[in-house]
Protein backbone atom coordinates (compact mmCIF):
# COMPACT_ATOMS: atom_id res chain seq x y z
CA UNK A 1 0.00 0.00 0.00
CA UNK A 2 1.43 3.06 -1.13
CA UNK A 3 1.27 6.29 1.02
CA UNK A 4 0.14 9.25 -0.29
CA UNK A 5 0.18 11.73 2.65
CA UNK A 6 1.67 15.35 2.65
CA UNK A 7 5.30 14.03 4.17
CA UNK A 8 5.74 10.60 1.99
CA UNK A 9 8.44 12.47 -0.33
CA UNK A 10 10.20 14.87 2.32
CA UNK A 11 11.53 11.21 4.35
CA UNK A 12 14.28 10.28 2.75
CA UNK A 13 16.06 14.15 2.56
CA UNK A 14 15.20 14.26 6.18
CA UNK A 15 17.43 10.97 6.82
CA UNK A 16 19.73 12.69 4.67
CA UNK A 17 20.01 15.52 6.27
CA UNK A 18 20.30 13.47 9.50
CA UNK A 19 22.84 11.30 8.53
CA UNK A 20 25.28 14.39 7.37
CA UNK A 21 24.65 16.42 10.37
CA UNK A 22 25.41 13.22 12.58
CA UNK A 23 28.89 12.65 10.24
CA UNK A 24 29.30 16.61 10.98
CA UNK A 25 28.72 15.90 14.51
CA UNK A 26 30.82 12.99 15.03
CA UNK A 27 33.78 14.77 13.04
CA UNK A 28 33.30 18.01 15.87
CA UNK A 29 33.21 15.79 18.61
CA UNK A 30 36.73 14.23 16.78
CA UNK A 31 38.28 17.54 16.60
CA UNK A 32 37.27 18.57 20.07
CA UNK A 33 38.63 15.83 21.82
CA UNK A 34 42.13 16.55 19.43
CA UNK A 35 42.28 20.03 20.43
CA UNK A 36 41.14 19.26 24.49
CA UNK A 37 44.14 16.83 24.23
CA UNK A 38 46.62 19.47 22.89
CA UNK A 39 44.95 22.17 25.61
CA UNK A 40 43.65 24.50 23.26
CA UNK A 41 40.16 24.66 24.26
CA UNK A 42 39.00 26.77 27.08
CA UNK A 43 37.69 25.31 30.35
CA UNK A 44 34.39 25.96 32.07
CA UNK A 45 35.92 27.68 34.52
CA UNK A 46 37.91 29.95 31.82
CA UNK A 47 35.10 30.65 30.00
CA UNK A 48 32.61 31.34 33.02
CA UNK A 49 35.94 34.09 34.00
CA UNK A 50 35.85 35.64 30.31
CA UNK A 51 39.47 34.14 29.85
CA UNK A 52 38.20 32.53 26.25
CA UNK A 53 37.82 36.09 25.22
CA UNK A 54 40.96 37.31 22.73
CA UNK A 55 39.27 39.74 21.38
CA UNK A 56 42.62 41.96 19.70
CA UNK A 57 43.13 44.73 22.12
CA UNK A 58 44.72 47.70 20.21
CA UNK A 59 45.52 51.29 22.31
CA UNK A 60 44.04 54.35 21.73
CA UNK A 61 47.05 56.68 21.25
CA UNK A 62 46.51 59.69 20.57
CA UNK A 63 48.89 61.11 18.14
CA UNK A 64 49.16 64.36 20.22
CA UNK A 65 50.39 62.69 23.33
CA UNK A 66 51.64 59.16 22.38
CA UNK A 67 53.47 58.62 25.32
CA UNK A 68 50.35 59.48 27.84
CA UNK A 69 49.82 56.81 30.30
CA UNK A 70 47.47 54.13 29.87
CA UNK A 71 45.60 51.70 31.23
CA UNK A 72 46.77 47.72 31.64
CA UNK A 73 44.70 45.04 30.50
CA UNK A 74 44.13 43.81 34.14
CA UNK A 75 45.81 45.07 37.46
CA UNK A 76 49.37 45.30 37.45
CA UNK A 77 52.09 43.76 39.53
CA UNK A 78 54.54 45.81 38.50
CA UNK A 79 54.97 49.43 36.96
CA UNK A 80 58.57 49.41 35.14
CA UNK A 81 61.11 47.09 33.60
CA UNK A 82 64.87 46.97 33.67
CA UNK A 83 66.31 44.63 31.79
CA UNK A 84 69.75 43.54 32.50
CA UNK A 85 70.79 41.87 28.97
CA UNK A 86 74.38 39.93 28.78
CA UNK A 87 74.98 40.14 25.12
CA UNK A 88 77.37 36.86 23.82
CA UNK A 89 75.66 34.80 25.21
CA UNK A 90 77.00 34.14 28.94
CA UNK A 91 77.40 30.85 29.73
CA UNK A 92 74.55 29.44 32.74
CA UNK A 93 77.23 26.92 33.38
CA UNK A 94 79.79 28.91 35.30
CA UNK A 95 77.52 30.91 36.72
CA UNK A 96 74.09 30.24 38.05
CA UNK A 97 73.22 26.63 37.04
CA UNK A 98 75.36 23.99 39.34
CA UNK A 99 76.00 20.87 38.08
CA UNK A 100 77.87 18.43 40.22
CA UNK A 101 78.57 15.50 37.55
CA UNK A 102 80.43 18.31 35.19
CA UNK A 103 82.82 17.86 38.25
CA UNK A 104 82.23 14.05 38.56
CA UNK A 105 82.66 13.32 34.47
CA UNK A 106 85.48 16.04 33.94
CA UNK A 107 87.57 15.45 31.06
CA UNK A 108 85.60 12.08 29.98
CA UNK A 109 82.81 12.61 26.92
CA UNK A 110 79.92 13.24 27.30
CA UNK A 111 77.73 10.01 26.86
CA UNK A 112 75.32 10.12 24.19
CA UNK A 113 77.14 12.80 22.78
CA UNK A 114 80.37 11.71 21.20
CA UNK A 115 79.70 12.65 17.92
CA UNK A 116 78.29 15.59 18.60
CA UNK A 117 78.49 18.89 15.67
CA UNK A 118 77.38 21.81 17.52
CA UNK A 119 77.82 25.89 16.18
CA UNK A 120 81.58 26.02 15.43
CA UNK A 121 81.95 22.22 14.92
CA UNK A 122 83.23 19.00 16.59
CA UNK A 123 83.02 18.67 20.52
CA UNK A 124 85.80 17.92 23.24
CA UNK A 125 85.24 16.18 26.58
CA UNK A 126 82.85 17.72 29.49
CA UNK A 127 84.71 20.39 31.17
CA UNK A 128 83.68 21.77 34.75
CA UNK A 129 83.57 25.01 35.89
CA UNK A 130 86.95 27.24 36.56
CA UNK A 131 84.95 28.78 39.34
CA UNK A 132 83.21 27.74 42.41
CA UNK A 133 79.72 27.21 43.24
CA UNK A 134 79.00 27.76 46.82
CA UNK A 135 75.59 27.97 48.65
CA UNK A 136 74.43 31.64 48.83
CA UNK A 137 71.91 33.63 51.06
CA UNK A 138 69.40 31.73 53.20
CA UNK A 139 68.11 30.01 50.71
CA UNK A 140 71.64 27.86 49.93
CA UNK A 141 71.12 28.51 45.90
CA UNK A 142 74.26 27.21 44.51
CA UNK A 143 75.68 30.65 42.57
CA UNK A 144 79.36 30.68 41.14
CA UNK A 145 82.44 32.72 42.52
CA UNK A 146 82.22 34.28 39.04
CA UNK A 147 79.35 36.38 40.25
CA UNK A 148 79.94 36.51 43.96
CA UNK A 149 78.42 39.56 44.86
CA UNK A 150 74.74 38.24 42.23
CA UNK A 151 75.15 35.22 44.28
CA UNK A 152 74.53 37.50 47.85
CA UNK A 153 71.45 38.51 46.23
CA UNK A 154 70.16 35.15 45.03
CA UNK A 155 67.18 35.42 47.94
CA UNK A 156 65.52 37.96 45.88
CA UNK A 157 65.39 36.30 42.54
CA UNK A 158 63.55 33.57 40.80
CA UNK A 159 65.67 31.56 38.28
CA UNK A 160 64.19 29.83 35.46
CA UNK A 161 66.78 27.04 34.18
CA UNK A 162 64.85 25.73 31.82
CA UNK A 163 64.82 28.15 29.04
CA UNK A 164 65.14 27.55 25.62
CA UNK A 165 66.04 29.11 22.09
CA UNK A 166 64.95 29.15 18.44
CA UNK A 167 68.54 29.57 17.22
CA UNK A 168 72.53 28.97 17.74
CA UNK A 169 73.63 32.44 16.18
CA UNK A 170 74.01 35.70 18.32
CA UNK A 171 72.19 37.90 16.07
CA UNK A 172 69.46 36.09 15.60
CA UNK A 173 69.28 34.95 19.38
CA UNK A 174 69.69 38.77 20.17
CA UNK A 175 66.80 39.46 18.24
CA UNK A 176 64.80 36.64 19.41
CA UNK A 177 65.15 37.58 22.79
CA UNK A 178 64.44 41.59 22.41
CA UNK A 179 61.37 40.98 19.88
CA UNK A 180 60.21 37.38 19.55
CA UNK A 181 61.85 36.79 16.03
CA UNK A 182 64.68 35.77 15.20
CA UNK A 183 64.28 38.04 11.72
CA UNK A 184 65.14 41.80 12.03
CA UNK A 185 62.57 44.34 11.66
CA UNK A 186 60.31 43.18 14.69
CA UNK A 187 58.85 45.58 17.22
CA UNK A 188 60.98 45.18 20.44
CA UNK A 189 59.29 44.39 23.97
CA UNK A 190 59.97 47.80 24.88
CA UNK A 191 58.59 48.67 21.99
CA UNK A 192 55.50 46.76 23.26
CA UNK A 193 55.24 47.77 26.26
CA UNK A 194 55.19 52.14 25.29
CA UNK A 195 52.71 51.51 23.11
CA UNK A 196 50.63 49.37 25.46
CA UNK A 197 51.31 51.51 28.63
CA UNK A 198 52.97 54.94 27.14
CA UNK A 199 54.83 56.61 30.41
CA UNK A 200 54.07 58.32 33.45
CA UNK A 201 57.09 60.78 32.55
CA UNK A 202 56.58 63.40 29.76
CA UNK A 203 59.91 64.83 29.57
CA UNK A 204 62.24 61.48 29.15
CA UNK A 205 61.82 58.67 26.61
CA UNK A 206 59.24 56.57 27.58
CA UNK A 207 61.92 53.33 26.65
CA UNK A 208 65.92 54.03 26.82
CA UNK A 209 68.48 51.35 25.67
CA UNK A 210 71.27 52.00 27.44
CA UNK A 211 74.13 50.54 25.30
CA UNK A 212 77.51 49.15 27.03
CA UNK A 213 80.39 51.46 27.16
CA UNK A 214 82.23 49.61 24.65
CA UNK A 215 79.57 49.50 21.82
CA UNK A 216 76.33 47.88 20.83
CA UNK A 217 75.35 44.23 20.91
CA UNK A 218 75.43 42.28 17.64
CA UNK A 219 71.93 42.56 16.31
CA UNK A 220 72.25 46.99 17.33
CA UNK A 221 69.43 48.56 17.08
CA UNK A 222 66.68 45.72 16.15
CA UNK A 223 67.30 45.05 20.16
CA UNK A 224 65.25 48.53 20.89
CA UNK A 225 63.64 49.06 17.33
CA UNK A 226 60.09 49.61 16.82
CA UNK A 227 59.74 47.38 13.83
CA UNK A 228 55.82 48.04 12.21
CA UNK A 229 55.45 50.26 15.28
CA UNK A 230 54.53 53.57 15.54
CA UNK A 231 57.92 55.17 15.21
CA UNK A 232 57.68 56.66 18.20
CA UNK A 233 57.70 53.79 20.34
CA UNK A 234 61.33 52.73 19.29
CA UNK A 235 63.94 52.79 22.69
CA UNK A 236 66.11 56.13 22.99
CA UNK A 237 69.74 54.94 23.15
CA UNK A 238 72.37 56.79 25.38
CA UNK A 239 74.38 55.89 28.07
CA UNK A 240 75.91 57.85 31.03
CA UNK A 241 79.37 58.12 29.35
CA UNK A 242 77.54 58.99 25.81
CA UNK A 243 74.80 61.45 26.34
CA UNK A 244 72.28 61.94 23.49
CA UNK A 245 73.60 63.77 20.30
CA UNK A 246 73.26 67.05 19.65
CA UNK A 247 71.11 67.73 22.49
CA UNK A 248 73.38 71.05 23.94
CA UNK A 249 72.30 74.11 22.47
CA UNK A 250 74.73 76.23 20.27
CA UNK A 251 77.26 77.75 22.28
CA UNK A 252 76.14 81.59 21.62
CA UNK A 253 72.94 80.69 22.37
CA UNK A 254 70.78 81.90 25.78
CA UNK A 255 68.77 79.21 27.67
CA UNK A 256 65.95 82.29 27.92
CA UNK A 257 66.63 82.91 24.03
CA UNK A 258 66.13 78.96 23.27
CA UNK A 259 63.06 78.86 25.55
CA UNK A 260 61.48 81.74 23.72
CA UNK A 261 61.72 80.58 20.50
CA UNK A 262 60.84 77.05 21.29
CA UNK A 263 57.54 78.65 23.01
CA UNK A 264 57.10 80.83 19.81
CA UNK A 265 57.32 77.81 17.43
CA UNK A 266 54.72 76.02 19.92
CA UNK A 267 52.39 78.63 19.17
CA UNK A 268 52.83 77.88 15.26
CA UNK A 269 53.00 74.81 15.35
CA UNK A 270 49.69 74.50 16.98
CA UNK A 271 48.14 76.66 14.46
CA UNK A 272 49.04 74.69 12.26
CA UNK A 273 47.87 71.85 13.05
CA UNK A 274 44.67 73.35 13.79
CA UNK A 275 44.32 73.82 9.76
CA UNK A 276 44.90 69.97 9.36
CA UNK A 277 42.82 68.30 12.25
CA UNK A 278 42.71 64.67 10.75
CA UNK A 279 46.69 64.98 10.31
CA UNK A 280 48.06 62.39 12.77
CA UNK A 281 51.32 61.89 11.24
CA UNK A 282 51.57 65.71 11.59
CA UNK A 283 50.64 66.10 15.55
CA UNK A 284 52.82 62.74 16.34
CA UNK A 285 56.00 65.04 14.43
CA UNK A 286 55.21 68.34 16.22
CA UNK A 287 55.10 65.50 19.66
CA UNK A 288 58.30 64.35 18.90
CA UNK A 289 59.91 67.77 18.47
CA UNK A 290 58.35 69.03 21.87
CA UNK A 291 59.70 65.85 23.74
CA UNK A 292 62.80 66.32 22.04
CA UNK A 293 63.33 70.25 23.59
CA UNK A 294 62.10 68.75 26.81
CA UNK A 295 64.52 66.17 26.65
CA UNK A 296 67.01 69.26 26.53
CA UNK A 297 66.66 70.26 30.47
CA UNK A 298 65.89 66.46 31.60
CA UNK A 299 68.43 64.04 29.72
CA UNK A 300 71.37 66.01 31.52
CA UNK A 301 69.76 65.85 34.28
CA UNK A 302 69.50 62.58 34.68
CA UNK A 303 72.87 61.87 33.58
CA UNK A 304 74.49 64.29 35.63
CA UNK A 305 75.76 61.79 38.91
CA UNK A 306 77.69 64.37 40.76
CA UNK A 307 74.47 64.64 42.67
CA UNK A 308 74.94 61.06 43.77
CA UNK A 309 76.82 60.35 47.59
CA UNK A 310 80.13 59.08 47.55
CA UNK A 311 78.61 55.98 49.22
CA UNK A 312 76.02 55.36 46.00
CA UNK A 313 79.28 55.55 43.56
CA UNK A 314 80.99 53.05 45.88
CA UNK A 315 78.54 50.74 45.94
CA UNK A 316 78.32 50.55 42.67
CA UNK A 317 81.66 50.40 41.69
CA UNK A 318 81.53 53.87 39.67
CA UNK A 319 84.71 54.99 41.86
CA UNK A 320 86.90 51.84 40.50
CA UNK A 321 90.07 53.55 39.29
CA UNK A 322 91.16 49.98 38.37
CA UNK A 323 89.15 49.18 36.56
CA UNK A 324 87.52 51.60 33.91
CA UNK A 325 85.21 49.28 32.31
CA UNK A 326 83.59 48.64 35.13
CA UNK A 327 83.23 52.13 36.73
CA UNK A 328 81.70 52.51 33.34
CA UNK A 329 79.39 49.75 33.26
CA UNK A 330 78.35 51.16 36.99
CA UNK A 331 77.62 54.53 36.00
CA UNK A 332 74.94 52.88 33.60
CA UNK A 333 73.57 50.71 36.66
CA UNK A 334 73.25 53.68 38.47
CA UNK A 335 71.25 55.92 35.29
CA UNK A 336 69.07 52.74 34.67
CA UNK A 337 67.88 53.41 38.10
CA UNK A 338 67.46 56.90 37.97
CA UNK A 339 65.37 56.38 34.93
CA UNK A 340 62.82 54.30 36.89
CA UNK A 341 63.06 57.01 39.54
CA UNK A 342 61.68 59.30 36.96
CA UNK A 343 58.93 57.10 35.48
CA UNK A 344 60.41 55.99 32.57
CA UNK A 345 58.35 52.66 31.50
CA UNK A 346 61.58 50.43 29.87
CA UNK A 347 64.86 50.09 30.68
CA UNK A 348 67.01 48.44 28.27
CA UNK A 349 70.70 47.85 30.10
CA UNK A 350 73.00 45.88 27.82
CA UNK A 351 76.39 43.93 29.78
CA UNK A 352 78.83 43.62 26.32
CA UNK A 353 79.36 44.48 22.88
CA UNK A 354 79.96 43.55 19.34
CA UNK A 355 83.67 44.28 17.99
CA UNK A 356 84.96 42.74 15.13
CA UNK A 357 87.98 41.41 15.60
CA UNK A 358 88.56 41.39 18.97
CA UNK A 359 88.32 37.95 19.38
CA UNK A 360 85.27 38.12 21.33
CA UNK A 361 86.97 39.45 24.69
CA UNK A 362 84.49 42.72 24.15
CA UNK A 363 81.22 40.23 25.31
CA UNK A 364 80.29 36.58 26.68
CA UNK A 365 81.27 35.13 23.74
CA UNK A 366 83.11 32.63 25.46
CA UNK A 367 84.60 30.36 22.34
CA UNK A 368 88.45 29.90 22.57
CA UNK A 369 89.76 31.23 26.07
CA UNK A 370 86.66 30.63 28.23
CA UNK A 371 88.12 31.42 31.84
CA UNK A 372 90.69 33.90 30.89
CA UNK A 373 87.44 36.34 28.93
CA UNK A 374 85.23 35.42 31.75
CA UNK A 375 87.82 36.51 34.53
CA UNK A 376 87.50 39.94 32.72
CA UNK A 377 83.75 40.20 32.43
CA UNK A 378 82.58 38.15 35.68
CA UNK A 379 83.67 41.92 37.57
CA UNK A 380 82.07 44.20 35.24
CA UNK A 381 78.79 42.64 35.30
CA UNK A 382 78.91 41.43 39.17
CA UNK A 383 79.13 44.32 41.36
CA UNK A 384 77.18 46.77 39.43
CA UNK A 385 74.18 44.84 38.65
CA UNK A 386 74.35 43.70 42.11
CA UNK A 387 73.98 46.83 43.11
CA UNK A 388 71.33 47.91 41.07
CA UNK A 389 69.08 45.09 42.28
CA UNK A 390 70.14 45.77 46.50
CA UNK A 391 69.77 49.90 45.64
CA UNK A 392 66.06 49.29 43.77
CA UNK A 393 65.35 47.27 47.06
CA UNK A 394 66.28 49.55 49.70
CA UNK A 395 64.98 53.17 48.05
CA UNK A 396 61.44 50.65 47.96
CA UNK A 397 62.07 50.87 44.12
CA UNK A 398 62.03 46.87 43.57
CA UNK A 399 58.19 46.85 44.84
CA UNK A 400 56.94 47.83 41.19
CA UNK A 401 59.72 47.37 39.29
CA UNK A 402 60.35 44.38 37.06
CA UNK A 403 64.49 43.38 36.87
CA UNK A 404 64.89 40.66 33.75
CA UNK A 405 68.29 39.40 33.71
CA UNK A 406 68.66 37.41 30.53
CA UNK A 407 70.72 36.03 27.30
CA UNK A 408 70.61 35.19 23.70
CA UNK A 409 71.12 31.16 24.45
CA UNK A 410 73.39 28.97 26.97
CA UNK A 411 76.80 27.43 26.50
CA UNK A 412 77.58 23.72 25.92
CA UNK A 413 78.93 21.65 28.49
CA UNK A 414 81.96 20.53 26.65
CA UNK A 415 84.50 22.71 25.85
CA UNK A 416 85.14 22.56 21.76
CA UNK A 417 88.15 20.63 20.25
CA UNK A 418 91.37 22.46 19.88
CA UNK A 419 89.96 25.47 22.19
CA UNK A 420 89.01 26.59 26.02
CA UNK A 421 85.83 27.57 25.48
CA UNK A 422 82.13 26.53 25.25
CA UNK A 423 80.23 26.80 22.15
CA UNK A 424 76.74 28.09 21.78
CA UNK A 425 73.67 25.97 23.16
CA UNK A 426 69.70 27.11 22.82
CA UNK A 427 68.94 23.89 23.91
CA UNK A 428 69.36 24.87 27.64
CA UNK A 429 69.78 28.42 29.57
CA UNK A 430 69.37 30.21 32.80
CA UNK A 431 67.59 33.81 32.77
CA UNK A 432 66.03 35.51 36.56
CA UNK A 433 64.06 37.88 37.84
CA UNK A 434 63.61 39.79 40.34
CA UNK A 435 61.22 42.52 42.03
CA UNK A 436 57.44 42.96 41.51
CA UNK A 437 55.20 40.54 41.60
CA UNK A 438 57.82 36.82 41.41
CA UNK A 439 58.55 34.51 43.68
CA UNK A 440 61.81 35.08 45.58
CA UNK A 441 63.81 32.87 46.31
CA UNK A 442 62.25 30.58 43.88
CA UNK A 443 64.30 27.98 40.85
CA UNK A 444 62.01 26.80 37.92
CA UNK A 445 62.83 24.56 34.99
CA UNK A 446 66.12 22.33 35.36
CA UNK A 447 68.37 21.24 32.70
CA UNK A 448 69.73 17.64 32.37
CA UNK A 449 72.52 16.12 34.60
CA UNK A 450 75.10 18.27 32.46
CA UNK A 451 73.68 21.21 31.82
CA UNK A 452 73.35 20.52 27.92
CA UNK A 453 69.76 20.25 27.73
CA UNK A 454 66.57 21.59 29.49
CA UNK A 455 64.39 18.48 30.55
CA UNK A 456 61.87 19.81 33.36
CA UNK A 457 59.87 22.65 32.99
CA UNK A 458 60.99 23.36 29.95
CA UNK A 459 60.10 27.16 29.15
CA UNK A 460 60.65 29.31 26.04
CA UNK A 461 61.46 32.70 24.92
CA UNK A 462 57.53 32.99 24.08
CA UNK A 463 56.57 31.96 27.77
CA UNK A 464 59.20 34.77 28.82
CA UNK A 465 57.68 37.11 27.10
CA UNK A 466 54.34 36.37 28.11
CA UNK A 467 54.73 36.33 32.15
CA UNK A 468 56.81 39.79 31.79
CA UNK A 469 53.61 41.36 29.88
CA UNK A 470 51.14 39.82 32.35
CA UNK A 471 53.00 41.22 35.35
CA UNK A 472 52.93 44.82 33.55
CA UNK A 473 48.88 44.08 33.51
CA UNK A 474 48.77 42.97 29.38
CA UNK A 475 47.30 39.25 27.65
CA UNK A 476 49.90 38.74 25.76
CA UNK A 477 47.28 37.15 23.31
CA UNK A 478 45.29 40.34 23.31
CA UNK A 479 47.54 42.96 22.32
CA UNK A 480 48.02 43.71 18.89
CA UNK A 481 48.71 45.66 16.39
CA UNK A 482 47.52 45.35 12.74
CA UNK A 483 49.94 45.03 10.53
CA UNK A 484 50.02 43.71 6.92
CA UNK A 485 46.54 41.55 7.14
CA UNK A 486 47.72 40.07 10.51
CA UNK A 487 47.05 40.45 14.10
CA UNK A 488 50.72 41.11 15.22
CA UNK A 489 52.08 40.75 18.64
CA UNK A 490 55.39 40.14 20.49
CA UNK A 491 54.69 36.19 21.30
CA UNK A 492 53.40 36.01 17.56
CA UNK A 493 51.09 32.90 18.12
CA UNK A 494 53.03 31.18 21.24
CA UNK A 495 53.13 31.24 24.58
CA UNK A 496 52.37 30.77 28.09
CA UNK A 497 52.40 32.85 31.39
CA UNK A 498 54.66 31.24 33.73
CA UNK A 499 51.69 30.84 36.63
CA UNK A 500 54.40 28.81 38.89
CA UNK A 501 56.43 31.47 39.61
CA UNK A 502 54.03 34.04 40.34
CA UNK A 503 52.34 34.30 44.11
CA UNK A 504 48.88 33.56 44.16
Amino acid sequence: MTNHGPHAQSAPPVRRRFMGEMVQGLGGIALASLLGSDGLLASDDEIQNGASDKTPIRPPIDPRQPFASRDPHFAAKAKNVIVIFCSGACSHLDTFDYKPSLIEYNGKPMPGGEELITFQGAQGNLTQSPWKFKPRGQSGKMVSDLVPKLGDLADDMCFLHGMTSKTNTHGPGENFMSTGYTLDGFPSMGAWLTYALGSENQELPAYVAIPDPRGTPQSSVNNWGPGFLPAAFQGTDFNAGKPIRNLKLPRNTQAQTDRKTRDFLKQLNQRHLERFPGDTELAARISSYELAAKMQLSVPSVTDLTTETAETLSMYGADDSENALKASFARNCILARRLVEKGVRFVQLFNGAYQTGGEGVSNWDGHKVLEQQYAKHGPVLDQPAAALVADLKQRGLLEDTLVVWCTEFGRMPTFQKGASGRDHNPSGFTCWLAGAGVKAPFSYGATDEFGHRAVENVTTVYDFHATILHLLGLDHERLTFYHNGFERRLTDVHGHVIHEIIPS
